[in-house]
C-alpha cells in the first residue's frame, strides 16, 4: 500500500514538473513574440519565422553542408575539449585535495589563471597555435577550472570519520586515496562536469567565430549575422540551447543516479 502511494506521489510530482515546464516555455515564446512585434525590428524575428528558418536549416542545410555536418563539427570539438579537461582536472583535483602541501604550492597558479575568461585565450590558441586545435583548447580551459575546483572541494568535504576508520583498519596512503577519497568525490566530479558542460558550449560557439577552420554552429551564426539572416541566426541559437540542455541534463541525470547508488541521496 505504501509502495503504491509512493509511486502515485512520484507520478504526481513528475506531472507537476512537466506542466510547470510547459507553462514556462509557453510564457517564454509569448514574451518573445510580444517583444518582436512591439520592437518592430528585423534583428529580432518572431518565433514563427525562427521556426521556419529552423525547419529550412534541417531540410536544406546551409552553404552546401547539411545541418548535421555543422552540429557534428561543433560536437566533435566540444567532446575533444571535454575529454582533455576531464583527464587532467579530475586526477589533479584529487591530488590537490589529498595533499595539503601540493595544494598550497599549486593553488596560487590556479587562482592567477582561473579568473581569466576562457574567450580571452581564444585569439592566442587559435591564431597563435592552430586553427583546428585552438577551439578545443578554449573548451578545455572553460571546463577545466569548474571541474577542478569541484573535485578539490569534494575531497575536502569527505567525512574525517571515514578517513580515521580507514586508517584504523590499516589503510596506507595509496589505499586511502583510491578506496576512500576518490570514490567519495564522485558526486562532486559529476557536479563539476554539469557546470563545465554549460561553460563549454559557450566557449565552442564563440571559438568557432574566431577560427576560419572550425565549420560548426558558431561559424553559421557569424556568417548568417554578416549576411543579415536574422531568423536563421536565432534558429542556430535554439540549436545551441538544445545541445546545451541535452548535455547538462544527461550529466545531471547521471549525477543523481551515481549519488543514489552511492547512498548520497
Amino acid at each position: 500500500m505504501s509502495f503504491k502511494y509512493d509511486e502515485n506521489n512520484k507520478m504526481h510530482r513528475w506531472a507537476k514538473q512537466i506542466i510547470i515546464i510547459l507553462v514556462s516555455l509557453t510564457a517564454f515564446v509569448l514574451i518573445w513574440w510580444f517583444i518582436s512585434i512591439m520592437a518592430d525590428t528585423r534583428v529580432l524575428p518572431t518565433p514563427a519565422k525562427t521556426l521556419e528558418a529552423l525547419i529550412a536549416f534541417f531540410s536544406d542545410g546551409y552553404l552546401n553542408l547539411s545541418a548535421w555536418d555543422y552540429i557534428w563539427a561543433s560536437l566533435k570539438l566540444f567532446l575533444q575539449g571535454f575529454i582533455l579537461a576531464f583527464i587532467t582536472a579530475v586526477p589533479l583535483g584529487l591530488l590537490l585535495g589529498f595533499s595539503k602541501s601540493l595544494n598550497t604550492f599549486v593553488t596560487p597558479m590556479v587562482e592567477v589563471l582561473r579568473p581569466i575568461a576562457p574567450m580571452a585565450w581564444a585569439p592566442i590558441f587559435i591564431y597563435g597555435i592552430s586553427y583546428t586545435t585552438g577551439p578545443i583548447l578554449v573548451v578545455f580551459v572553460g571546463i577545466f577550472f569548474p571541474l577542478l575546483t569541484n573535485v578539490i572541494f569534494g575531497v575536502k568535504k569527505i567525512d574525517p570519520l571515514l578517513v580515521d576508520a580507514a586508517k584504523t583498519l590499516g589503510a596506507n596512503k595509496f589505499q586511502l586515496f583510491t578506496k576512500v577519497m576518490a570514490p567519495s568525490a564522485v558526486p562532486y566530479v559529476m557536479n563539476g562536469i554539469k557546470v563545465g558542460l554549460g561553460v563549454g558550449w559557450m566557449c565552442i560557439v564563440a571559438a568557432e567565430m574566431y577560427s576560419p577552420m572550425a565549420i560548426g554552429v558558431g561559424y553559421c551564426i557569424s556568417n548568417m549575422c554578416m549576411n543579415g539572416l536574422w531568423p536563421d541566426t536565432f534558429a542556430m541559437l535554439i540549436i545551441i540551447a538544445f545541445l546545451g540542455i541535452l548535455t547538462t541534463s544527461s550529466a545531471e541525470y547521471l549525477q543523481k543516479y551515481i549519488s543514489k547508488r552511492m547512498g548520497a541521496e
